[in-house]
């Protein structure tokens, strides 16, 4: 593997993970599953006024899963929905070769560039934030089913 896959920054963002643990009261949450390494991250969002307030994760993943979680982690707060999609399908299009790393809030995405060499790891580098955007649209489904949105 090349020394940029597992570069120091990625290893040092991959024991440096923020929020870890679960909320008690989560306004949406996901649990994901990498079927090809085994890979596991559970993640909790509270929103309010359509922004997170507080996010909590349990991770469970090889060191790039785990680096892209701490910079999932590390801006999640004030981030909206449409902010966290954006920036993993902004992730996604860097790791296909389609486009540049993500900017904005999430712009640290650009340490895990190395990844687009190596589509086995695709998709445990995506886990979080594929979690966040499940449980971002959680939250705001519940909050609209109980009438707080």
């Amino acid at each position: 593997m090349s020394q940029d896959l597992y570069s120091s920054r990625v290893l040092e963002l991959a024991a440096d993970i923020p929020h870890v643990g679960l909320l008690e009261s989560p306004d949406g949450r996901s649990h994901r599953v990498s079927r090809l390494c085994g890979s596991e991250i559970e993640l909790d969002i509270c929103l309010q006024d359509g922004r997170v307030i507080a996010a909590g994760i349990e991770p469970k993943a090889c060191a790039l899963g785990q680096a892209s979680a701490s910079i999932l982690m590390r801006h999640i707060v004030g981030a909206t929905a449409d902010e966290i999609r954006a920036a993993r399908d902004g992730f996604k299009a860097m790791l296909k070769g389609e486009g540049p790393a993500p900017a904005g809030r999430f712009w640290e995405l650009r340490y895990l560039e190395a990844v687009k060499e190596y589509p086995p790891r695709h998709t445990s580098a995506l886990l979080a934030f594929d979690a966040a955007v499940e449980a971002s649209e959680r939250a705001l489904a519940n909050q609209a089913a109980t009438g707080e949105i």
